[in-house]
């Protein structure tokens, strides 16, 4: 028999909890145990007026940012619509059926505002870091580090050649916001001192981002994510924006090694990254600065394959200071002495070692040596020993353990557009880069503790 028909009848009242109608799987109460803002207010105190009108709860603006970053939600204003409708969601901000959602004007305030100004979005990761290590997801011994390219809010056609962005022709105090930002950065070794390089095209709406062809594909503006992570479960320990370049993304991991050893007293015994890290001065601060083996391959242009000697056929004496060939003939950085004292080191970091002429011009060898020179020329960096020593744990069953588990912050990159779908910045300047960056971080690292941690039974 077919049923009548229903329809909806206002009532007078109603009795309804927002705690019954959430699902007990999902993904937002699993979050919800680890999402402690209980300090958030003493933060924030010394940035809010003592008079005036009640601002919106910062720990509803906070909570409804997780919301966006957690499930990709990229818009903010699509964001409160979803909070406005979605009862998962309003459970989780602490709204109940009748609270209002504040307007998506409010975020942008309070981000150009107070929340950069006290660092909050850092702290926010931190915390939830702290927490991780507190559930035993950290190990501390084996970390990874890689970046990933975000493309930026800008485009081609509105962008100018660099020279026409000398620091002289702007003015600060009429610029935009993302201008003024990219004049501050100047000098950051993250931005604009990582490299005398300059870009070919720079963008009106975000100059700090790089344009770079990087990807192998059409050239674009973007800013590098770069990620150390703690292999044992793929846990984001710190986290840095950068400019586009290697420079910028390799001394990204020495800021981040440095920050992780002050705030969480972490020192990882071995670091694996992929060849972009495997430079000179950077396995050397690895090696006698941080105590920390370098499990990433060297970059090496020192061997040959055209059949003739490379300079690892050649042995050094530490002590004198020089090579010996395979013939028995020395290699010497200098073959008389100097009046005035020299390094030797090129402005790339490497000494150089010259046989003598009159040696190499009646060696049997010369064909396998130096056939198209008049002798034989060894560089050697300044940091060779620990180069070497990255060359022999290249040999290693840790080597390859740890080269496996970098893989996983590739796995990471790819959730990070894929999933959370931050493929593209919303956010313009350095500033936009970190606090995107950061809330991207902290979901992942919450998502991941939400997926690794069960729930605990329900009690009747």
């Amino acid at each position: 028999m077919m049923g009548t028909r229903s329809a909806a009848q206002g009532s007078l009242f109603y009795e309804f909890s927002l705690e019954n109608h959430v699902p007990a799987d999902h993904l937002l109460r699993s979050i919800d145990r680890f999402v402690d803002l209980s300090d958030i207010r003493r933060r924030l105190a010394p940035f809010y007026s003592s008079t005036g009108r009640p601002s919106i709860d910062p720990e509803l603006m906070i909570r409804m940012l997780l919301v966006g970053y957690c499930l990709g939600i990229r818009s903010e204003r699509r964001l409160c619509e979803e909070v406005h409708l979605n009862l998962a969601y309003r459970w989780f901000c602490r709204l109940d059926l009748s609270g209002p959602v504040p307007d998506h004007s409010t975020f942008s305030k309070n981000r150009h505002g107070r929340f950069r100004d006290s660092d909050l979005f850092r702290q926010l990761f931190e915390a939830v870091v702290a927490r991780c290590i507190s559930e035993g997801l950290v190990g501390g011994e084996t970390f990874a580090a890689d970046a990933s390219l975000i493309r930026a809010d800008a485009n081609r056609q509105y962008s100018a050649p660099q020279p026409l962005w000398e620091q002289a022709r702007i003015e600060a105090a009429s610029a935009p916001r993302a201008v003024r930002e990219y004049l501050e950065v100047l000098d950051d070794a993250a931005f604009g001192a990582a490299s005398d390089t300059q870009p070919k095209f720079m963008s009106y709406a975000d100059p700090a981002a790089q344009w770079t062809g990087a990807k192998k594909g059409p050239a674009h503006f973007a800013y590098a994510d770069n990620y150390l992570i703690d292999t044992d479960h793929a846990v984001i320990v710190d986290v840095e924006a950068t400019r586009a370049i290697r420079q910028a993304e390799v001394g990204s991991v020495r800021t981040m090694i440095e920050r992780t050893k002050e705030r969480f007293d972490l020192s990882p015994k071995r670091l694996a990254a992929d060849t972009a890290y495997g430079s000179g001065e950077m396995l050397g601060w690895l090696v006698d600065e941080a105590g920390v083996e370098p499990h990433i391959p060297v970059i090496d242009r020192s061997l040959r394959s055209d059949g003739t000697f490379s300079a690892s056929d050649f042995a050094f004496d530490t002590e004198a200071d020089q090579y010996t060939c395979p013939a028995g003939n020395l290699l010497k950085k200098y073959w008389r002495d100097m009046t005035v004292p020299r390094t030797g080191i090129t402005r790339d970091g490497f000494r150089r070692y010259f046989a003598s002429k009159s040696d190499c011009s009646t060696c049997p060898l010369k064909d396998k040596c130096c056939p198209g020179q008049p002798a034989r020329t060894i560089t050697r960096h300044i940091h060779e020993a620990a180069r070497d020593i990255a060359r022999r744990l290249a040999g290693t069953e840790e080597y390859a353990e740890a080269s496996r588990r970098r893989k996983k912050v590739e796995m990471l990159f790819a959730h990070l557009k894929r999933i959370l779908r931050l493929d593209r910045l919303r956010l313009r300047g350095p500033n936009g880069a970190r606090d995107e960056f950061h809330l991207a971080a902290t979901a992942q690292n919450l998502r991941k503790m939400a997926k690794l941690i069960p729930m605990p039974p329900v009690t009747a």
